[in-house]
């Protein structure tokens, strides 16, 4: 092994003992030394609000304290050059998600500039990936199955607000199921569940559940034909993201 190699081990090491031991202000402080972070103070920290916390969920349903530097943790790193050493960022990511997340299965990936409100309402299964540039609106849930990939500049959200006032706010949870894919730039909107094996396709809209095996398009988004399978299913449609 190369000493690149070692000193990135002794550091996934060293942050996984401190994130699984339950996040405190010394530990993501220490956490921010270690990848190269802005410096900040204790009081700082302590009295720092996120914008999720200052959106009517938030006030509803307070952070943690654990919660708030999971997510402060998760967005700074992205900022920081240290977030483009593949070896580091995708287990680095892992490693909060499997702390904040709701649920969250083992071989989760996720690229760069993956946002989300709430990370306490995500919940993903095994080998999940999520592309650059994805938002996630969780307020009112989100359930990712197994093998499913998310690409560049997903949008999915969960609420939706009166239009007579709009401090009235409806949630309905989006969930998507094993082996689908959702592709570039496709918007899905609340209470939508994708089928499992469907295809969404990109920059497409969707405003109504997707049945099974089926590829969708437009805006709205509509079936369009049943998926290319080659009569595979599950494993057997290879949905291996990265080497």
């Amino acid at each position: 092994m190369s000493n690149m190699g070692a000193v990135t081990n002794q550091m996934i090491e060293e942050i996984g003992t401190i994130v699984n031991n339950g996040l405190d202000t010394h530990g993501a402080l220490h956490i921010l030394k270690l990848i190269e972070g802005p410096h900040y103070s204790k009081n700082f920290m302590e009295e720092m609000s996120l914008y999720s916390e200052l959106l009517p969920m938030g006030r509803e349903k307070p952070f943690t304290q654990e919660q708030r530097y999971l997510h402060f943790l998760w967005d700074t790193f992205d900022k920081l050059p240290i977030c483009l050493n593949a070896n580091f960022s995708i287990i680095f990511r892992r490693l909060i998600a499997e702390r904040l997340f709701k649920k969250c299965g083992v071989g989760f990936i996720s690229e760069e500039n993956f946002r989300f409100n709430f990370g306490q309402y995500i919940e993903v299964g095994d080998f999940v990936f999520f592309n650059r540039g994805v938002f996630i609106d969780s307020k009112g849930g989100v359930t990712i199955g197994n093998n499913v990939g998310i690409t560049e500049d997903v949008r999915i959200f969960t609420h939706s607000h009166s239009e007579s006032s709009h401090i009235i706010r409806e949630y309905k949870p989006v969930v998507i199921k094993d082996y689908a894919k959702i592709y570039t730039g496709a918007v899905i909107l609340p209470g939508v569940t994708i089928g499992e094996q469907a295809i969404v396709a990109s920059h497409s809209l969707v405003t109504k559940d997707v049945p099974a095996n089926t590829l969708v398009a437009g805006m709205p988004a509509q079936v369009v034909r049943e998926r290319k399978t080659d009569g595979k299913s599950g494993d057997e449609l290879d949905h291996i993201w990265l080497f």
